[in-house]
């Protein structure tokens, strides 16, 4: 292990909550996961193509996802929140794989083909990583050394912050990097009215974002 690994390990929450998850069962469980539904949430929107939304929104993967988790903890041997994200990521897959089996047929194989969740993953890590240059010109907070923890998921809890609309239309435009005109492909809304959305978005965050800084 590196030295640059061993100050985020000590001072990170996860793997004490891990241990309390496995010697006390089903609410503490609970509590732990409950950290990662906003960034569950955010790499469900990701996922959710104008065919899939109008059988699921995120909340209901998202609640799958949570469901299995609870399932299958047991199965789990991870003691980082790194591991942790990558197994509750896996199991968002599955369920999504398995909405596409139950809600689509002859399409299902090129649906399933364009499940992309690691790749958004990384892209929700490098704008956790960058999104503090785009938005202010900060140094670290007092408490940062406090509360290390995946920028991703304190990202995620940023976003959660804003309405679904204002959410949606960032993840898609800054996290998974479509167009103007995609995005309002997905959202049924004309690629104007989605700029001026999404111009609105980023002020709001930027604003809760430094807010919370």
């Amino acid at each position: 292990m590196s030295n640059a690994d061993t100050p985020d390990d000590a001072q990170s929450p996860v793997p004490e909550l891990l241990k309390k998850a496995r010697d006390e069962g089903t609410q503490s469980l609970g509590e732990l996961l409950q950290l990662y539904r906003n960034y569950l949430t955010v790499l469900a929107t990701t996922q959710l193509d104008g065919r899939l939304r109008r059988r699921m929104n995120p909340s209901d993967l998202v609640q799958e996802t949570m469901l299995g988790a609870h399932r299958d903890f047991e199965a789990f041997r991870g003691g980082s929140e790194q591991e942790l994200l990558a197994w509750l990521r896996q199991i968002l897959v599955n369920c999504l794989r398995t909405a596409i089996d139950v809600h689509f047929n002859a399409q299902k194989r090129d649906m399933r083909r364009e499940i992309s969740i690691e790749h958004v993953s990384d892209a929700l890590d490098n704008s956790a990583a960058n999104f503090a240059n785009v938005l202010a010109d900060r140094g670290p907070s007092p408490s940062e050394p406090m509360r290390r923890r995946e920028r991703a998921v304190e990202l995620a809890d940023q976003l959660a912050k804003l309405r679904p609309q204002y959410r949606d239309v960032i993840v898609l435009r800054n996290l998974q990097g479509l167009s103007f005109e995609e995005i309002a492909q997905r959202l049924d809304r004309k690629p104007g009215t989605v700029r001026m959305l999404w111009l609105r978005a980023m002020d709001k965050f930027k604003e809760s974002y430094e807010a919370n800084s």
